[in-house]
């Protein structure tokens, strides 16, 4: 039997190559597709701007001004020195070294100062410590002053009667005359304070003490304790 077919007419010799054309065909149909643009189109083709005429100002029509002319230069006469001018003297101002010079004393103002007896240089004074050595002015004078307290003290009967006893501390200024001034008390009681004002009261004049070589007046404190048996 013979075939039917021609040998010669075979359809997938060149098949790859179709295969190959088409696919880039495709390609090139859609990379088309995609970088295809549309614009919208307006109703004119151009736009008319009008721009109106404000860039004209009237300029103002200014006069020039004439400057004057120079004046003309005067003329100098020249005169024959008949006259005879005089000379004015100024006198120096500068002193003479023979001059008196008037010597201005300026008075110093004392200060009422407050210096504690803890720290002033010349402590005051009790009576009975003058011949005492000034190293040891300080004992002394606390020393009288308790002999003092000691020997004027007394319990008030009312604060006996109603069991009040306790610490009152008293604090005073020796003034620069020497007085006992500014008594101020702080205890428990009336009566207390009452009676140690009174034994405070009873203290002597003192020689004031110094700070410098001037009198100034120095607080002291001192606790005076009431206490029953």
């Amino acid at each position: 039997m013979q075939p039917k077919k021609n040998p010669k007419a075979d359809l997938s010799q060149n098949s790859s190559l179709y295969f190959v054309a088409g696919l880039a065909f495709i390609l090139l149909v859609s990379w088309q597709a995609i970088e295809w643009k549309t614009y919208e189109k307006s109703m004119y083709g151009y736009e008319a701007l009008n721009v109106e005429d404000d860039d004209d100002e009237d300029v103002p029509i200014t006069e020039q001004i004439k400057t004057p002319p120079p004046p003309a230069p005067e003329v100098i006469e020249v005169v024959e020195d008949e006259e005879e001018v005089e000379e004015t003297v100024i006198e120096s101002t500068e002193t003479d070294e023979e001059e008196i010079i008037e010597i201005v004393e300026v008075e110093e103002v004392e200060e009422d100062i407050d210096v504690p007896f803890a720290v002033i240089e010349d402590v005051p004074i009790f009576p009975g410590c003058e011949r005492v050595k000034k190293s040891e002015r300080r004992n002394c004078f606390q020393e009288k002053m308790n002999r003092h307290i000691r020997k004027n003290f007394r319990y008030p009967e009312i604060a006996q009667e109603m069991g009040i006893q306790g610490r009152v501390y008293v604090q005073f200024v020796i003034a620069k005359d020497g007085n006992i001034t500014g008594v101020r008390m702080r205890g428990p009681d009336k009566n207390l304070e009452k009676e140690a004002a009174r034994i405070i009261g009873k203290l002597p004049k003192m020689t004031p003490g110094k700070q410098r070589g001037r009198p100034v007046r120095v607080p002291f404190s001192i606790p005076i304790t009431f206490r029953l048996n």
